[in-house]
């Protein structure tokens, strides 16, 4: 849980620097608009005796003057509210963007156990709640306060003794309001993770529907959903009733206070010591406080809410975040694909090392399988080599630069991985293919070429220019996988990465892919992830990886001929020694 000082609004002040011309604008609009307070006071004090005695060219007269005034404030109002509208909006946009950027900078492990659903109402609902709050801030919860010191000085300077009494019920409201506020925080607090878990669900539930239809799950499904909702109800509940409790008792303790000083002012008049004008200006001051204090009453609640929000938004920053590039990380440029591990190690967790002292040299321009049982290290090694992670020990050397030296960019752009899933985003093919680099139109076509993607695609009613729905689910397994490998070979990659591209898909796609692969693995080095042992007996070099360990080395023959763990492996999937032509 974050501290009280992490949470805090003061944090995000620096964010309304590139804003303070427009800010000290608005708060001279705002300086003007709260003066005229005392000054309608003071008019409603000349007013309300001549109506009594029917002076009606003095209290026309007033009147004229009181429209004068009400015309500049609201005036300095609306300028006030539109001057302070933007930067308080644009504090709210900067910091999503910012949150945004650290959370693709956030190591991969890390972000793998948030909830997509919790980290999208984060990123909306939250976001929107804080910038909510600095608008309120600047625009309502300041000038409300300048009022009251505005309004209640000049209350002071009419009759400090009847302002005394005023005064003294002050700490009360301030300290049920704090009160209140702190378990509005708390029950807001609560209210919004409840909402993320539901969020959470409603993503997990979105995709997986089918597969709840094909299990006949459908009824467990709906009672985890009405569980959420009824826990949101009771959360989001708890919050309604502290803030339906909060009103009353405030309202109760001002209607009290107002009545205290009629009384006090009566007797004042009696003794002589205020004047029926007087009074009349202090009255009417008195009553310009109670619409402050309410605003400053529910704004204080939202700033609680807006806190949680906050709060919420930093335990994303807290987060741990990807090795930076060393300040001395050289450029890399025109390699020809050779990796050499040496002596390297990697565990996620202390004593547990998911990759042992690993010594390997894989040449440039081959085709290397790595095989082995789930969590022999096969995913790990793809991680080290795109640098999401690091080497607790040893290096990893492309071309003889080490990987710690390098820029990640350099590497990635060098590395290119064909994940197991198709994932794509929401956009055209060729936006799809191209994946934000600048590319041009006939590099684009030709990568989709290599990947044999480009006749589907011209197939298709717009071709390149095909909308691809959320998931992709306007194409096939098979199409996706080759839109997919055209991505990746955008910018002629010296080394490509296979994640098993071809375990989920049926025979014709799968020939279709495959074909596209064997035109894109030429003239590079090839590392595949392998489960299916019939998809690399090609391979040149076959690694077979047991506990972070190489247990055996060497081709497909070499490898069924030593009679060791791949050779059972294969025996299992029904693979026999391969036969030269």
């Amino acid at each position: 849980m974050l501290s009280q000082t992490e949470a805090s609004f003061r944090r995000l002040l620096p964010l309304l620097r590139p804003y303070l011309r427009q800010l000290m604008l608005g708060g001279g609009c705002t300086v003007i608009y709260v003066a005229c307070w005392p000054i309608l006071a003071w008019l409603a004090g000349r007013l309300i005796p001549s109506i009594g005695a029917g002076e009606l060219n003095k209290v026309i007269q007033v009147i004229s003057i009181a429209l004068i005034v009400f015309f500049i404030q609201k005036f300095c109002q609306f300028l006030q509210d539109t001057l302070l509208a933007e930067p308080s909006l644009r504090v709210s946009e900067d910091l999503r963007k910012e949150l945004f950027s650290q959370l693709q900078n956030i190591e991969l492990e890390a972000l793998e156990k948030m909830s997509s659903g919790d980290l999208t109402y984060r990123l909306t609902e939250d976001a929107d709640r804080v910038g909510e709050v600095i608008y309120k801030t600047i625009q309502d919860t300041t000038p409300c306060l300048l009022q009251l010191i505005a309004v209640f000085g000049y209350m002071i300077f009419l009759d400090w003794q009847l302002s005394l009494a005023t005064i003294i019920l002050a700490p009360i409201v301030a300290l049920l309001v704090s009160f209140f506020g702190s378990k509005v925080m708390l029950a807001a607090e609560r209210s919004q993770k409840q909402v993320s878990e539901l969020a959470g669900l409603l993503a997990e539930a979105i995709q997986g529907l089918p597969l709840v239809r094909a299990f006949a799950a459908e009824e467990w499904l709906q009672k985890r959903f009405d569980k959420e909702v009824l826990l949101h109800r009771q959360a989001r509940y708890k919050t309604l009733n502290l803030l339906a409790l909060q009103h009353p008792v405030v309202g109760l303790i001002e209607a009290i206070g107002i009545l205290s000083v009629l009384t006090v002012g009566a007797a004042r008049i009696q003794t002589g010591n205020l004047d029926g004008q007087g009074f009349s200006s202090y009255v009417a001051a008195l009553l310009m406080l109670i619409d402050p204090i309410s605003h400053l009453t529910i704004n204080f609640n939202e700033f609680k809410q807006g806190q949680a929000s906050l709060r919420r938004l930093r335990e994303i920053q807290n987060n741990p975040r990807e090795q930076q590039d060393s300040p001395n990380a050289k450029n890399l440029s025109n390699i020809k694909g050779s990796l050499n591990f040496r002596n390297v190690s990697f565990s996620y967790n202390e004593g547990n090392k998911v990759i042992k002292n690993l010594n390997l040299n894989i040449e440039a321009g081959k085709l290397i399988a790595l095989v082995g049982p789930s969590g022999a290290g096969k995913s790990t090694i793809f991680s080290l080599l795109l640098r999401f992670i690091s080497p607790q020990e040893g290096e990893i050397l492309i071309d003889s630069n080490k990987l710690s030296n390098l820029k990640a960019c350099d590497i990635r752009k060098e590395l290119a991985l064909v994940p197991q899933n198709n994932i794509v985003f929401s956009g055209s093919i060729k936006e799809a293919i191209a994946f934000g680099r600048k590319v041009t139109m006939d590099e684009i076509v030709n990568a989709a070429l290599i990947a044999n993607a480009h006749e589907f695609i011209n197939k298709l009613e717009k071709g390149y220019d095909t909308k691809l729905e959320e998931r992709g689910t306007n194409l096939s397994g098979g199409q996706l996988q080759r839109i997919s490998i055209a991505r990746a070979l955008i910018g002629n990659p010296a080394v490509l990465l296979l994640d098993e591209a071809t375990s989920a898909l049926d025979a014709q796609s799968e020939d279709a892919v495959k074909l596209g692969l064997r035109q894109a693995m030429k003239h590079r080095t090839v590392i595949v992830i392998a489960h299916r042992l019939s998809t690399v007996q090609e391979a040149d070099q076959i690694i077979v990886l047991d506990q972070g360990e190489i247990s055996e080395i060497g081709t497909h023959n070499d490898l069924i001929s030593m009679k060791g763990p791949y050779s059972d492996l294969c025996s299992r999937q029904f693979i026999h020694q391969h036969e030269d032509p």
